[in-house]
C-alpha cells in the first residue's frame, strides 16, 4: 500500500538530524510521517520546493504581545500574524501585560483570547512577584504555561523581584526553569540621573555591571536552591565568563538586535528606537556575544519583540519605553548572518528550533524527523529582500532594521501541515494551539 500524506515538501532540501540533504518531507495528521523521496501524487497536497531550504519550525521563545490593557501596541493577533509572516511557528509570551500574568484566572484568560485569533502556536509565561512565590509550582504545570518569568530589574510593566530573599522564594517554588531578566535595581536606581535626557546614555545608566551584578547575584541563588534559571537576552563579555562556567545550571538567550547592532551608531541613526533594555551595548560586548554563540555557551536566540508605538518612542529619553519589535525579522536577520558566514546554518536551527525545544520542554518541536510536529519554516536562502516598515504587520509599524538589505528570506510557514503563510501572504484563518510542554505531564 502507498504511503499517502496530507501534504507533501517535495525537490528541497531539509535540515535533518542527520545533517543538510535533499529530501522530502511528508506529513500526515499534523505530524511528519515520512522522509525520503515520494512522487508528486502522493500526498492531498504538494508544495514545490525545489531551491528551497527546509528547516525545522522557527520558535520565538520571547514576545511581548500586550494583550491585555495595551492592545494599541499589539495583540495576540497581530502579534502572531507577525510572526507567521517572519517564518516562525510558535511563540512563548511574556507576563508584563496589564493587568499582569501572575494568576491562573490570568493565564487562562490569555488562552482564550488566543483561541482561533493566534496564527501560530503559542504559550504564556506566568510573572514572578513576592506575593505570588509560593503559588509558582502549580502555576508552572497548568496547560499552556511556557514557565515562570522573573524581573531582577524594572522595565517594562510593574513585574518586579528585587532583592535576594524574594528573588530565593522563587526559586524554591517549582520545578521548571525559570526565565529571568537580570538587571541589578538597585544600581539601576542609583545610576538614572547617568541618563541625563540622551538615549546615548542608556547603555551609561543601564551599564554592564548593572547586568554582572544581577547575573552573579542569580546563578549565586539559583545553585543554592538548585534551580535550573534562562538568563534572557543577556548583553555583556563578564556575563558570557560566567554563564560559560555554570552550564550545570543555566542556559543563556542572545537578541538578534544585540548581535546585529551596535552602539554608538545605533543610537546616533536610531534615535530612542535603539532603546530597549538591557541596552545595545558596544563592538566589544557584540563581539564576545558572538564568541559565545560560536563557543556554544549560547542556547537561544530570542526576538525579545517588545512594540510600542511611534508616539510613544518619540517622548523625550528617559520617558520614552524600552523595547523594539523583533519577532518578523527574527529569521531574516539571522539567516543573513549565515549568508555573511557569522553564524551556521546548522548553529541557526540550534539556536531557534532545537535549542528552544530543549530549554522549555517542548514536546513535538525543533526537529525534522518523524513522529515530530509538522511544522516547518521554508527559505530562500539566496534571495535578496529589503527589510521595510510597510512589510511589519505588528501594530506598532515599524522596525529598527527598516531599510536593512538581507540575503535569506522566509518563503512559507508550515503548522502542522497547514500553510499559515506563503510568499507574504497568510493563508485562511488562525490555527494556532497551544503548545505542550513534556515537563507538566506529571505536574
Amino acid at each position: 500500500m502507498k504511503q499517502r500524506f496530507d501534504l507533501l515538501l517535495r525537490g528541497g532540501e531539509a535540515m535533518t538530524e542527520e545533517g543538510l540533504h535533499a529530501v522530502d518531507i511528508g506529513i500526515a495528521e499534523g505530524r511528519i510521517a515520512a522522509l525520503g523521496h515520494f512522487h508528486a501524487g502522493a500526498a492531498a497536497q504538494t508544495i514545490d520546493c525545489a531551491g528551497l531550504t527546509l528547516l525545522p519550525g522557527a520558535i520565538d521563545t520571547q514576545v511581548h504581545f500586550r494583550e491585555p490593557g495595551l492592545e494599541q501596541k499589539e495583540d495576540l493577533g497581530t502579534g502572531t500574524a507577525a510572526a507567521a509572516l517572519g517564518g516562525v511557528c510558535a511563540v512563548c509570551e511574556m507576563p508584563n501585560t496589564r493587568p499582569p500574568t501572575t494568576t491562573a484566572a490570568l493565564l487562562a484568560d490569555k488562552l482564550a483570547r488566543a483561541k482561533g485569533r493566534a496564527w501560530v502556536d503559542h504559550a504564556f509565561f506566568v510573572g514572578a512577584t513576592p506575593e505570588n512565590a509560593a503559588e509558582l509550582a502549580a502555576l508552572e504545570c497548568l496547560p499552556g504555561c511556557a514557565g515562570v518569568k522573573m524581573f531582577m530589574g524594572s522595565s517594562t510593566g510593574t513585574l518586579l523581584v528585587a532583592e535576594d530573599e524574594a528573588v530565593a522564594r522563587v526559586l524554591a517554588s517549582g520545578s521548571r526553569r525559570v526565565a529571568v531578566h537580570a538587571e541589578d535595581e538597585a544600581r539601576l536606581r542609583e545610576r538614572r540621573p547617568l541618563a541625563k535626557g540622551d538615549v546615548a546614555n542608556h547603555p551609561v545608566w543601564r551599564d554592564a555591571e548593572t547586568a554582572r551584578r544581577a547575573t552573579e547575584r542569580l546563578l549565586r541563588l539559583a545553585r543554592a536552591a538548585g534551580r535550573r534559571v534562562h538568563v534572557l537576552h543577556v548583553t555583556t563579555a563578564e556575563e558570557m565568563a560566567m554563564l560559560a562556567r555554570a552550564r550545570d545550571i543555566a542556559t543563556v538567550e542572545v537578541t538578534p538586535q544585540h548581535l546585529t547592532l551596535a552602539a554608538p551608531d545605533c543610537y546616533a541613526r536610531l534615535g530612542t528606537l535603539a532603546q530597549m533594555n538591557p541596552p545595545i551595548r558596544d563592538e566589544t560586548h557584540r563581539a564576545a556575544l558572538w564568541r559565545a554563540v560560536r563557543e556554544g555557551i549560547v542556547d537561544v536566540v530570542g526576538s525579545d519583540h517588545a512594540p510600542h508605538t511611534l508616539e510613544e518612542k518619540r517622548q523625550p529619553y528617559p520617558d520614552s519605553p524600552s523595547g523594539m519589535p523583533g519577532v518578523q525579522t527574527l529569521v531574516p536577520i539571522l539567516l543573513d548572518h549565515v549568508a555573511a558566514g557569522r553564524l551556521t546554518l546548522e548553529r541557526m536551527v540550534e539556536l531557534t528550533s532545537a535549542g528552544p525545544a530543549r530549554v522549555y520542554g517542548i514536546e513535538g518541536a525543533g526537529r525534522l524527523a518523524e513522529g515530530a510536529d509538522g511544522n516547518v519554516t521554508i527559505v530562500d536562502r539566496k534571495a535578496r529582500r529589503r527589510i521595510a516598515n510597510q512589510w511589519i504587520a505588528s501594530r506598532c509599524g515599524w522596525t529598527p532594521f527598516d531599510g536593512m538589505t538581507v540575503t535569506g528570506w522566509p518563503i512559507a510557514t508550515i503548522l502542522r501541515g497547514h500553510a499559515v503563510m506563503r510568499e507574504g501572504t497568510l493563508l485562511d484563518d488562525p490555527i494556532g494551539l497551544p503548545l505542550r510542554f513534556a515537563e507538566t505531564r506529571n505536574g
